[in-house]
């Protein structure tokens, strides 16, 4: 059985190209798509095989060729007239096969064609997916990098943990789970149109999340991986709590997981009755499932007092459990020392750890713009004090790197966490 989608962009083939394949017994037409973003976003739910699209469709470029073999699904692009010049720009874009519109034979066998399956998904054509230099982890440590309101700096820190942890050859997950409208994937310079998050929901939904995760991750480095987050912030209520955290077990299963969260730790008491996920449900999650959590706060007096009322916060959510504070942007003219500010932050938590990030704002602009993590821009004091973090909060990652192996038992860590929140409900 053939799944396909179609865009055509109201071109005049359609309808009878839409006749010919739903009066075969082994094709389905799942969807006629509105548009490129509409095809790819339903392609993310793992359900088609084949998407037939006009070739001219607004779009249809190579970033959304590649996210189509991501997805596993097949690309048949179709023409009025497929001269030499719309050839070539499809052969740029990736797209491999190109029909006429009058050859509506030569569509139908090429959407029911079993021959054709590995020609469009990468593997018949000699091009390969890049291959990751650092290996499985088994049994990933979930980082949880959480702070409250005010921008204290929690997106630029988890992004350059991803990135130290990646560049010591340790296969690492950065997942933006922010429902306010996160940042990871402009800091990072990631353009595509597709939310990885909400993509992961859907497979999630689906039970499809498992096998094709590989699809819903962007490759941004050696070993480093970005689940992009919402690309509005209207859109957290598509993703419920139990696909979120089936997400973060499925990442814990090959890799480093580092999710940074929302500011807001209030839950919602009403979405029990609603059925509506809780705004603030991934941020909860993430940092009830998280091995490590790091809190960010700024070095200012707004950003001190707002961090000793985020860790009381956090306190009576996450109870007595050590903390790693990073106190972020800290300079010599703010008047305190680092013993004054340390002895306020212990008086409010447990801390596992203390770390002060000196403020380098040449540094993190130099970043933005090149949309590159503070790794990729070479050393400075920024990436050192971010590189004693993470010896912090993943010891481990100091040793020699793991052999390459076959991957083990998935998130067992993060199983037990869930079983155990079960049983308590």
């Amino acid at each position: 059985m053939r799944c396909v989608l179609m865009v055509a962009s109201g071109a005049a083939w359609e309808p009878a190209a839409f006749g010919r394949l739903t009066e075969r017994r082994d094709v389905v037409v799942l969807k006629r798509c509105v548009d490129v973003d509409d095809l790819l976003a339903t392609a993310a739910a793992g359900q088609a095989q084949v998407a037939v699209v006009a070739a001219e469709a607004p779009g249809l470029d190579a970033a959304a060729v590649e996210l189509l073999r991501r997805y596993q699904v097949r690309l048949v692009a179709v023409a009025v007239e497929p001269g030499d010049e719309l050839r070539m720009r499809a052969g740029r874009a990736g797209v491999s096969t190109l029909l006429p519109a009058d050859d509506l034979d030569a569509l139908v066998a090429a959407v029911t064609d079993p021959d054709d399956a590995a020609a469009d998904t990468g593997s018949g054509d000699g091009a390969e997916e890049p291959t990751d230099e650092a290996p499985p982890v088994a049994d990933g440590r979930l980082v949880a990098v959480w702070g409250p309101q005010g921008a204290p700096g929690r997106t630029t820190v988890a992004v350059t943990m991803a990135a130290v942890l990646a560049a010591r050859d340790r296969r690492t997950v950065l997942v933006d789970a922010d429902p306010y409208g996160g940042a990871v994937a402009t800091q990072l310079g990631v353009v595509d149109e597709m939310s990885g998050l909400l993509a992961a929901a859907r497979l999630a939904a689906a039970g499809t999340l498992a096998e094709r995760f590989a699809g819903v991750q962007r490759r941004v480095g050696p070993g480093l991986h970005v689940v992009t987050g919402l690309p509005r912030p209207d859109r957290w209520a598509e993703v419920r709590a139990t696909a979120f955290e089936h997400l973060l077990e499925v990442a814990a299963a090959e890799a480093h997981v580092v999710v940074d969260t929302g500011f807001s730790l209030e839950a919602d008491g009403g979405a029990d009755f609603s059925g509506r996920p809780a705004r603030n449900a991934m941020t909860l999650s993430a940092l009830d499932a998280a091995d490590e959590i790091v809190v960010v706060g700024a070095a200012d007096p707004v950003g001190l007092t707002r961090l000793a009322r985020g860790l009381v916060e956090l306190r009576d959510l996450v109870g007595a459990r050590a903390l790693h504070v990073a106190v972020n942007r800290s300079r010599a003219t703010l008047g305190w020392s680092e013993r004054e500010v340390a002895g306020m932050v212990e008086g409010f938590a447990r801390v596992a750890s203390l770390h002060f990030l000196p403020d380098d704002r040449a540094a993190v602009d130099r970043a933005l713009v090149a949309g590159r993590s503070l790794v990729e821009q070479g050393d400075g004091a920024l990436r050192r004090s971010v590189e004693e973090l993470v010896d912090a909060v993943v010891p481990e990652s100091r040793a020699a790197p793991r052999r390459r192996g076959a991957r083990l038992a998935a998130g067992r860590r993060v199983r037990r966490r869930t079983a155990d929140r079960a049983r308590r409900r």
